[in-house]
């Protein structure tokens, strides 16, 4: 079982930066992959982000290209989303999870998931 944890989540006005990180422990040699999804106030839970851990490929919602990156650290068994150029609309819960097979997209293919850490974008 892996163990993911979410930290930095926080208040930001529109344009600025906020950097996550999804500590995962446990069996973490079980994952393929680490993803974060967001989900909006009243709207279903979507993907962000996800990076494999061996080299590392890395994939983004078209929403968030040329805005976010996805990063891990392999020896602490941490990956970080950097949010730069943040939008009101980039407002949710964000979510790190541990993927070890399935489509990359989707959140039914993710088997562990952390408790969701708060991104509020004001205007």
């Amino acid at each position: 079982q892996v163990q993911p944890v979410e930290s930095g989540g926080g208040l930001v006005q529109a344009g600025g930066s906020l950097r996550l990180s999804c500590a995962a422990s446990g069996r973490t040699f079980s994952s393929y992959a680490m993803g974060w999804f967001r989900q909006p106030p009243g709207k279903e839970r979507e993907f962000v982000a996800a990076i494999t851990w061996s080299v590392g490929v890395t994939y983004y919602a078209d929403s968030v290209k040329g805005r976010f990156t996805i990063s891990r650290d392999n020896a602490e068994n941490t990956v970080y989303l950097q949010m730069n150029s943040l939008k009101p609309e980039d407002t949710a819960v964000y979510y790190c999870a541990s993927r070890s097979g399935g489509s990359v997209f989707a959140p039914t293919a993710y088997d562990y998931w952390g408790q969701g850490t708060q991104v509020t974008v004001s205007s």
